[in-house]
């Protein structure tokens, strides 16, 4: 471990827990102000990387091409699975669905989870998060250290959703180490972005199809 950059890794990962769990719930945004702020912060967060001198390799902007094969063959595996549990009747009772829906549904799919959700997530996370911890921790620490800092990240938003905390804190973790996995194997964000995509995206739209399966889409849920 190298102490100043462990300080600076160690620092940023406390910066991140702290705005999406603390600054971003004082400023009281729209889902859409959200979604808009979280995108701004990461590309400004990458943009400060870059002139600090992390090169684009440790920041997962190379190796696209590697991104799209990696990150098209895992995307596949969550859109089969969301696609057969769409198509199964039978398989809707086992999903926990809201009783109403976001009248801002499209859009949220369209843009606040691409953006505000994914590149977000993916550019701070697996970008500016992973060359700061891989500069200063041995491996196993580095990935032990992002994925924490991932499952922390998620404590507020799960309390809002009246999750379970220590479970989607849990669960987000050890999403951290395959989406790590990804970024590695394939040397770029792309990867982990697209199957961050397939499991978000491919999760609203199968609870919206049983939403309207049900007759529960017939009343609006604002967004938050």
């Amino acid at each position: 471990m190298r102490r100043a950059p462990a300080v600076t890794a160690t620092v940023s990962s406390v910066a991140l827990v702290a705005w999406n769990n603390a600054v971003q719930p004082a400023l009281r945004l729209s889902s859409r102000g959200r979604a808009t702020a979280g995108t701004l912060l990461a590309v400004g967060v990458t943009g400060v990387g870059l002139a600090s001198g992390l090169r684009r390799e440790e920041l997962g902007l190379a190796n696209f091409r590697a991104g799209l094969v990696w990150g098209s063959a895992a995307a596949a595996v969550p859109v089969v699975g969301y696609a057969v549990a769409s198509a199964t009747p039978s398989l809707h009772r086992r999903f926990s669905v809201p009783d109403e829906v976001r009248h801002d549904f499209a859009e949220w799919v369209a843009a606040h989870i691409p953006f505000g959700t994914v590149v977000t997530e993916e550019l701070l996370f697996r970008g500016s998060l992973t060359a700061l911890t891989d500069r200063a921790f041995a491996p196993a620490s580095a990935r032990s250290v992002r994925a924490a800092a991932f499952g922390l990240w998620h404590v507020h938003p799960a309390h809002v959703a009246n999750d379970s905390v220590p479970g989607t804190v849990a669960f987000t973790a050890a999403a951290s180490l395959v989406f790590d996995w990804l970024r590695a194997r394939s040397g770029s964000v792309l990867a982990p972005a697209l199957l961050h995509l397939a499991v978000n995206v491919g999760g609203a739209l199968l609870l919206r199809r049983i939403q309207v399966a049900t007759g529960a889409d017939e009343v609006p849920l604002p967004p938050v």
